[in-house]
């Protein structure tokens, strides 16, 4: 990818092509135990020592709940036509189950006709990580009535709000949630071990085709996709054992949600360890379960990932090799800046016989911004987008069916564990006075999308 100074504009994409912007529900809306709503996992893992950097919390964030309409006219603003937004599960069933909360539903359908009004077209994504506090209680994802919880969710939703919403997104990211929240216990609800992780898959890779199933059923006209972390895997050398290790992370961090969707089953045949997920796959009616035809899929990459063999770490016996060790360009939160692998991970998922055309629901860079005189210079950050949207249409020129490209994020905000350290957004947010201040990356999102 040698051409990132070149000109590159919007128009370059086609008319067809839709630019968006996105947030979610913990990380924006703020008003965390206000107007009916629930408690969710992330409101109660935050309160536990250490979990988030500095003991931050979700409780304000970027007090979306209150200041939405400002937020849409900044999208307007910038010149995007898609706003995905995520529904909290706890703000419109409290329990998870059982009684509707009417201060939750309401907004969202203010949110969704604010977009309407202003011409901006709004995905909602159903889950983005904030299941209810009061299921998780009942084994959250572990547990054998999960299915049964979502699908009463979804239904509800798609009833409610699919006269006005035509764009769905079941899951946001399977496999960060199922890993890092019921295998590591990083994010929330702060589970460890296998006993955990294999039910969550399990009930992820079921949940994501009955959700599709049912918007479906339930919404004429629906656009349905769910979306998928995905890193390039690049073996550290040309060592057998280093392939091989790059090979099962490549079934873990790319493979194992992907696959499940379009029928093929769980990734066992390169990675033995995996066997273990015939204990929830039992019978082919499990294959069948978990395949949906999406319309599209989504696509959020950020970086690539360099592997190492490492026979020290159980199952995987792989490490990665950190980008600051390989003295390669990186973001602050120490992620790799790579476009061509950006385009090669965008390669791997279209070579699969049945993905009919993908949209990159999420990308972009934190990075620590420079206020001077009152102007946020992100250099590091345009340069980030550039490199990546001329990835993007070398992709799109050679064939690949690539409808969209959703910048991460529009505002700073809650970034999960790192709390309000890490700063994605095109808009600066001070969350002492949460004004609001559009960077030069915002201006720059600005320019291209209306040359």
């Amino acid at each position: 990818m040698k051409d990132h100074t070149q000109k590159i504009h919007a128009s370059s994409f086609g008319d067809e092509f839709q630019w968006g912007v996105v947030i979610a529900a913990v990380q924006n809306e703020g008003a965390h135990n206000s107007y009916g709503k629930g408690p969710s996992i992330w409101d109660t893992f935050s309160r536990r020592s250490g979990k988030i950097k500095g003991s931050h919390k979700p409780y304000v964030a970027c007090d979306f709940f209150h200041r939405y309409k400002d937020d849409l006219m900044l999208v307007k603003a910038l010149g995007f036509k898609i706003f995905r937004f995520s529904i909290s599960w706890p703000r419109i069933l409290p329990e998870g189950i059982g009684k509707t909360n009417k201060e939750g539903i309401a907004f969202y359908h203010r949110v969704i006709d604010e977009c309407l009004k202003l011409d901006l077209i709004p995905y909602v994504t159903l889950y983005h990580w904030d299941l209810p506090a009061a299921l998780e209680k009942e084994g959250g994802w572990t547990s054998h009535l999960f299915l049964k919880w979502f699908s009463r969710y979804v239904s509800f939703c798609a009833e409610e709000f699919g006269s006005k919403v035509k764009n769905w997104i079941i899951l946001n990211e399977p496999f960060g949630f199922t890993s890092l929240g019921y295998m590591l216990g990083k994010h929330a609800p702060g589970k460890r071990g296998f006993n955990n992780f294999f039910p969550a898959i399990h009930n992820a890779a079921l949940a994501q085709a009955e959700g599709g199933r049912i918007i479906r059923a339930l919404v004429p006209h629906a656009h349905i996709g769910t979306t998928f972390s995905c890193s390039e895997i690049i073996p550290f050398s040309d060592k057998e054992t280093d392939v091989m290790a790059a090979k099962r992370v490549d079934i873990l961090l790319n493979r194992l949600f992907i696959e499940p969707a379009l029928g093929l089953g769980y990734p066992r045949d390169d990675f033995k360890f995996l066997e273990k997920l015939e204990l929830y796959n039992k019978s082919w009616k499990y294959t069948r379960r978990m395949q949906f035809d999406f319309d599209f899929i989504g696509l959020q990459n950020y970086f690539p990932v360099v592997v190492k063999y490492n026979s020290f770490i159980p199952m995987i016996q792989a490490m990665e090799v950190k980008a600051s060790t390989r003295k390669v360009s990186h973001s602050a939160m120490g992620w790799e800046i790579n476009p061509g692998s950006f385009y090669r991970i965008i390669k791997q998922f279209w070579s699969y016989e049945n993905v009919k055309k993908i949209i990159v629901t999420e990308n972009g860079a934190a990075f620590k911004d420079k206020l001077v005189n009152g102007e946020i210079k992100d250099d590091q950050r345009i340069d980030y987008f550039n490199g990546h949207l001329h990835a993007l249409l070398k992709a799109k020129k050679e064939g690949i069916n690539v409808a969209g490209y959703f910048a991460w994020t529009l505002t700073d905000n809650f970034e999960w564990s790192e709390g309000y350290t890490a700063r994605f957004g095109l808009i600066h947010i001070d969350f002492e006075t949460q004004l609001r201040t559009i960077k030069n990356s915002g201006y720059w999102f600005r320019d291209f999308l209306n040359v």
